[in-house]
Parts: C-alpha cells; sequence; structure tokens
C-alpha cells in the first residue's frame, strides 16, 4: 500500500499559486493550438483528406489514452520512492517544444500520404512527452493543499492563466502562421514559437512540485520488480480500480469528457468558421477575443460563486449557460454575421466555470478515496482524468472531421483555392453549434450523479490529518 502524502503543513502562498498558474501558459498552448489548426494544417495545407486528418489526430490521441494511466501510476510510485512527481514533468516540459516543431516541419512537395504519415509520428511523440507532465500536474493540488476552498483558489488561478494562454496563442498563432514567406513556413515559424513558450511555462510549473521526504516504505513491489508484464497489468489495474471505486470520480469524469468533447469540436471548427461561414481570416482572432475575453473576467467570479453556492451548483449553473449559448449560435446555418461575437462571449464565460470547477472538484474526489481506502492514488485519479480529457478533446477534431468528409469537404494544397458545397458549410456551422449544445444538455445528466458536498470534503481531510503517518 502506498502511504497517504498530503501537504497539509504547507501554506499556500501566492508563489505556489503562481509557479502552478504559469503551467496552464503551457497546457492552454498545446491544447489551444493542435486542436485549432492541425486538422487544418493536413487538409488546408498538405493536401490530406479531412477523414484522414480526423484518423491522424483520434490515432495519437488513442495512444494518449492508452499511457496516462500508465504514466498516472508511474507517478505515484515515483512519488512514494522519491517524495516528488517532478521528474517525468521535467522530463515533458524538454522534449515538447523539439517534438511540436517537427510535427509542423513537413517539407514542401512532400505526397500527401508521406506528409500524414510525418505528422501522426511527430503528433504522437508529442502527446507523449505532454502526457508526461499533464498527468502528475493534475495530480498535484491534492497534495499542494487539502481546503475546499483554498483548492478553488488555486484552480481558480490556474483557469485564469489558462484563458489568457488560449486567447494569446488562439490569437497569436494565425499571425505568427501569416509571418512566413509561404504557409509551410508559417506553420514553422509558429511552431518554433509555440513551443518554445508552452516549453517555458511546463518547465516553471514543474518546480511546483513538492519535494517531501522520501517515504520510508520500498520503493516498488515484489510483483512490480518481478514482471515487465505484471507490472503493466498492476498499472492499468490501478486506473481501472480508482475508475471502479469512486461514483464520484465516474459522474464527474463523466461530465468533464462530454464537455471536452464538446468544446474540442468547436475548436477544431473554429478555423473552418472564419473562412467559410464568416467569410474573414480576421475572424478567428475575433472569435478567440470574444470567447476568451468573457473568461478570463468570470474565473476569479465562478470562484466566488462556488464559495457562496458550493462547487458542484455553480457548475451545474455554467454548464447550463454553455449550452444555451452554444444553441444560440444555431442561426449561424442560415444568417451568419458578427452577432455571433455575443453568444460565444456566453459560451466564454460558461468555460471559464467549466474548467475551474471540475478541476477544483477532482482533488476533492481524491481526498475522500484517500480517507476512504488510505491509499495515496491521486497519479491514478489524475492518469484517468488526463486519458478522458485527451479523449473527449480528440474525439471533438474527430468528430469535425468525419462531419467535412460527409458533406465533401475539398482539401487543399499549399496556397491553392478551392470552394466549399453549401453542404459542406452548412456542416461546419452544425459542428460550431447544434452538436456542442447538445453534448452540454447530456453532461447535465452525468452532473447530477455527483453526490459529493463541502461536508464530505471536510470530513475526509480531518480523517486524513487525524490518519498516523
Amino acid at each position: 500500500m502506498l502511504p497517504v502524502m498530503t501537504a497539509t503543513e504547507r501554506p499556500l502562498g501566492r508563489s505556489t499559486i503562481a509557479r502552478y498558474a504559469v503551467g496552464s501558459i503551457g497546457t492552454g498552448g498545446f491544447g489551444t493550438l493542435p486542436g485549432l489548426v492541425l486538422v487544418y494544417y493536413l487538409t488546408d495545407t498538405l493536401g490530406v483528406t479531412a477523414l484522414l486528418a480526423g484518423v491522424i489526430v483520434t490515432v495519437a490521441k488513442i495512444w494518449d489514452v492508452i499511457i496516462d494511466p500508465v504514466i498516472g501510476y508511474r507517478s505515484d510510485r515515483a512519488l512514494a520512492r522519491t517524495g516528488s512527481r517532478r521528474g517525468p514533468m521535467l522530463l515533458g516540459a524538454i522534449a515538447l517544444p523539439v517534438c511540436f516543431l517537427l510535427t509542423f516541419a513537413v517539407p514542401e512537395g512532400l505526397a500527401p500520404g508521406w506528409a500524414a504519415a510525418w505528422v501522426l509520428v511527430a503528433f504522437t511523440l508529442t502527446a507523449t512527452a505532454f502526457s508526461l507532465f499533464q498527468v502528475p500536474y493534475i495530480a498535484l493540488p491534492a497534495e499542494i493543499t487539502t481546503g475546499y476552498d483554498a483548492r478553488t483558489r488555486l484552480l481558480t488561478w490556474r483557469v485564469v492563466v489558462l484563458s489568457v494562454a488560449i486567447l494569446l496563442f488562439g490569437a497569436g498563432a494565425p499571425a505568427l502562421r501569416r509571418a512566413g514567406p509561404d504557409e509551410y513556413t508559417g506553420y514553422l515559424v509558429m511552431a518554433l514559437v509555440a513551443g518554445l513558450v508552452i516549453g517555458a511555462g511546463l518547465l516553471i510549473a514543474s518546480f511546483t512540485a513538492p519535494k517531501g521526504a522520501v517515504p520510508a516504505t520500498d520503493a516498488a513491489p515484489a510483483t512490480q520488480r518481478g514482471s515487465a508484464w505484471r507490472g503493466i497489468r498492476e498499472q492499468y489495474a490501478a486506473g481501472v480500480l480508482v475508475l471502479r471505486r469512486s461514483a464520484p470520480f465516474r459522474a464527474l469524469l463523466s461530465t468533464f469528457v462530454l464537455q471536452a468533447l464538446a468544446t474540442g469540436l468547436m475548436l477544431a471548427a473554429a478555423n473552418y468558421v472564419a473562412v467559410w461561414v464568416l467569410h474573414s481570416d480576421d475572424a478567428l482572432t475575433f472569435l478567440f477575443l470574444a470567447l476568451i475575453g468573457p473568461a478570463i473576467l468570470m474565473a476569479p467570479a465562478w470562484g466566488a460563486v462556488s464559495r457562496r453556492v458550493g462547487k458542484e451548483r455553480a457548475f451545474l449553473w455554467a454548464s447550463v449557460l454553455f449550452a444555451v449559448a452554444t444553441l444560440g449560435l444555431t442561426p449561424l446555418l442560415f444568417a451568419p454575421g458578427a452577432w455571433v461575437y455575443l453568444p460565444v462571449a456566453l459560451a466564454g464565460a460558461a468555460y471559464a466555470g467549466m474548467q475551474s470547477l471540475p478541476m477544483a472538484m477532482l482533488p476533492d474526489v481524491v481526498s475522500v478515496d484517500a480517507a476512504t481506502h488510505g491509499e495515496g492514488s491521486a497519479g491514478s485519479f489524475g492518469g484517468v482524468w488526463t486519458a478522458g480529457e485527451t479523449a473527449g478533446m480528440a474525439l471533438g477534431a474527430s468528430a469535425l472531421a468525419v462531419v467535412l468528409a460527409v458533406t465533401g469537404y475539398a482539401e487543399s494544397v499549399g496556397s491553392e483555392v478551392v470552394a466549399q458545397s453549401s453542404a459542406a458549410v452548412a456542416g461546419i456551422a452544425i459542428a460550431f453549434s447544434v452538436v456542442p449544445a447538445a453534448l452540454a444538455l447530456i453532461s447535465l445528466v452525468t452532473l447530477g450523479r455527483y453526490r459529493l458536498r463541502r461536508t464530505d470534503i471536510d470530513r475526509a481531510v480531518q480523517a486524513q490529518e487525524e490518519t498516523p503517518r
């Protein structure tokens, strides 16, 4: 059994909050750019068909889903062995910029099939590097602080920085992409600048991982040392175990995955909406300004609301607002125009709560589980959570690729200009409005199954503090 490791003795200082939040510059950048430009890069620069572009993104993310529980388990073992999760975080922070640059370094003139293979390999390596950082990063709040409201404060500022990062990368990427003399060079410049900024954010946040005393327990059980395959089975079993034994975790994860699918679909569709529905390259920047500006302002507001009514109720309100806002985008089908920025702004206000509140609820779930089962499984929870989030975001891009393929979207190479059918344009509009709204409404059902309240968390924290170490 792994020792329960908490950080009740560590005050939640401003420097800790700041360093943890800086990590969202990296996570926001990586979460934004591939979802925003990768499918578009494949279809409109490399000449890859929409369906194959979706397959590439999906395969890379499926690999992510496979390895995340393993990384989570090993993160727990590293914590038990060394007292910190910092090692894999540093490795991911250093490797990601290199792999990210390679993803957008496809040589001009390469055949679409070979270009697709290049992107698949490079992006899979990039996603692996990101998981090495992200899985332990998600587990840290449960160890940095045990307070119900302190976690909300920690995650609120993370989402503020996340929103700023999404705005900067989402609005700045098109400008960087246009900085080159051609599309290939433009994407390369974008990847270089963005990769360095992402890596710097991840590197700084890696030092938020507490450096505790090394536990006296053995670094790994004999069964794990005796067989590599048995160890791998144990790693997946640990992820399955936390998923099976924690009903609040299943409810929270299901809700978050559905909403990640909705936001991932909108993110992937945004570039297409700007070009083919609103007929303006600049519209992409304005869409991000409309989405993220309110999110930056509303993240602290959702924290204040949660302190007054509880995280779960505030999360419900944010989810309902998002569903209403995305449903309000439906007129894009027949009357596109500048009015679109208003419902997008409402969706942005809701998005801030949909990010900060479930992330603040996750360490509460971990605390209750630890109080009940006496095991330090934050890494396993983080691995399964990251796998679910990754799957949701990936399926969003995959769903868009399917819509594009079904509606007859025409791919192009380099600066080649093509015309899109009315069916393809309608499919883009539906993917940006009706489908995300439906997913958000479905997520309300799973959120209704989340039963933990503040009193449950307080009892769990008290039980952990009274547990001998």
